[in-house]
């Protein structure tokens, strides 16, 4: 009980001490807190995961019939590993790519002066940590609402850091889409308590059996519900806010904001899917086959658009909507194998685009260029951030042995072995058309890198690689997801087991 709430407790409380202490002239100082802060935090939760897994408790009530209860079971020990990989990664990545003293020296960003308040940017960093693991360990409907909400909030800061126009009216597109999205959870949220005994999240869900004449309105209920928490996961019709706040942000801050925070949305889904209303309330119903619609429109959508985009971090948005809903597009078809593979790409997808982010940042931070079209030879000058690139890069569009390549296996013959009319090589299809949009916008970077032609001019050619802060977090990242891929059958079997459990 204690080890979960300093987990959530510890980063919310010295991120706020950042925010509120005084400027300290030594910034090493400020990097040791947030250091610690990192390695407390990930100790912490780790050490929850241990010893409190399978147990819940209740914090405190909030009515008669509402409680703030926490609780672990594997789907937060999945989430909570992607989120503390990613944040340590990235957090240590920060400490250089945010360092004001090289920061001129080194490269030409557009909002220079904004972006080097650390000390703000540190203190939201770490209250984003801290309710990202309250909602991994959330353990009812309520509780889960609650640090959702909170979650928009404490990321809106990370999106408007740099303080310009642009970084201002994508913060207020991200808060107004979520606040719209979150609304329409909770109105689901007011039918669901009136037509159950309990909101805590149960495998197989809880409505399952008990809507008798009430199963119409709870469909159209879950529909609401799916569309509202899909606004973070970036799913179609709602998606927009996701390419606008990517650009704006520190490419650290779009490293967890595409890796992590964006899949508060796919965890929301499913508990709402399958540990409140059960998979088997929802399988053969319209509402199966809208979400598979928007799920599949997404997929393509977004990896059209990616395709189309020149600027490489607006690319790897755009990305990011396109993969988020091959994990929706897995949990809407409800069967083991593509479940498996929606979990599997949580993790996968979390550790490669996170790279792809810092990747992005690391060449930003050394040329000053943003467009893919600038960066001709990149791959003479910085091989290793390069070569880190290329193999995620494969790793996303799905090219064993790379995790990715797993995942989208598991997606794809899950979908095929499906009972779903249409859907079930419909999917396939759509799955393997993006996969080869996904190579079409992020493999040429490699290729303009690494084959720049014969007029490049190589004898004025200097190599210049980020410092080890940046370059180490890049490595762990990537050696982690082709790991993944390498050695993929305790990791398979044991997702599968549980959701064998929940299905």
């Amino acid at each position: 009980m204690y080890l979960i709430l300093l987990s959530i407790l510890a980063p919310i409380l010295i991120g706020i001490y950042l925010l509120v202490r005084k400027e300290h002239s030594n910034r090493k100082y400020l990097l040791a807190t947030a250091g610690i802060a990192f390695v407390l935090t990930d100790a912490l939760v780790v050490a929850a995961l241990a010893t409190a897994y399978g147990t819940s408790f209740t914090l405190f009530p909030l009515t008669e019939t509402l409680s703030i209860v926490f609780a672990i079971d594997e789907m937060s020990i999945l989430f909570s590993s992607v989120t503390i990989i990613v944040f340590l990664c990235a957090g240590f990545f920060s400490f250089e790519y945010m360092n004001p003293d090289t920061k001129e020296q080194r490269y030409n960003r557009i909002y220079l002066n904004q972006e080097t308040k650390e000390k703000r940017y540190y203190g939201f960093y770490l209250i984003v940590f801290g309710v990202l693991n309250a909602l991994c360990f959330a353990g009812n409907l309520i509780t889960f609402y609650l640090f959702f909400e909170i979650l928009t909030l404490s990321s809106m800061p990370l999106v408007l850091h740099n303080g310009s126009h642009e970084a201002i009216m994508a913060a207020l597109k991200y808060l107004f889409y979520s606040l719209c999205g979150a609304y329409m959870a909770l109105f689901g949220i007011y039918f669901i308590c009136q037509n159950s005994t309990t909101i805590s999240f149960t495998a197989g869900g809880v409505l399952s059996g008990v809507a008798g004449s009430n199963t119409g309105l709870l469909l159209i209920v879950a529909l609401v519900m799916i569309l509202g928490f899909g606004v973070k996961a970036g799913m179609f019709p709602m998606h927009a806010w996701l390419p606008a706040a990517h650009p704006v942000a520190p490419a650290p801050a779009s490293a967890v904001l595409s890796a992590v925070i964006v899949k508060a949305g796919v965890l929301a889904m499913i508990r709402v899917v399958y540990y409140i209303f059960g998979s088997a309330f929802l399988q053969g119903t319209w509402v199966q086959t809208a979400w598979l619609v928007l799920t599949l429109i997404t997929v393509f959508m977004g990896s059209l658009l990616a395709y189309r985009e020149p600027v490489l971090k607006k690319r790897l948005a755009y990305s990011t909507v396109s993969q988020l809903s091959y994990i929706l597009f897995g949990l809407a078809a409800m069967s083991t194998e593509t479940v498996t593979g929606s979990l599997l790409h949580v993790l996968a997808h979390g550790l490669i685009k996170a790279t792809l982010f810092l990747c992005a940042g690391a060449i930003i931070y050394i040329t000053g260029k943003t467009r893919v079209d600038e960066l001709r030879g990149i791959g003479k000058e910085m091989p290793l951030t390069m070569w880190c690139y290329t193999i995620v890069s494969l790793g996303l569009i799905g090219i064993p042995p790379t995790g990715g390549f797993i995942s989208k296996w598991y997606l794809a013959i899950g979908s095929l072995a499906t009972d779903i009319p249409v859907f079930r090589w419909l999917g396939p299809v759509i799955l393997l058309v993006s996969a080869l949009l996904t190579a079409g916008y992020l493999l040429p970077l490699t290729i303009l890198g690494f084959l720049p032609g014969a007029d490049y001019d190589y004898e004025h050619l200097t190599k210049r690689e980020p410092s080890l802060f940046m370059t180490i977090p890049i490595l762990i990242m990537t050696v982690v997801s082709v790991l993944i891929g390498l050695f993929p059958t305790q990791l398979v079997d044991w997702i599968m087991n549980f959701v064998i459990r929940i299905i």
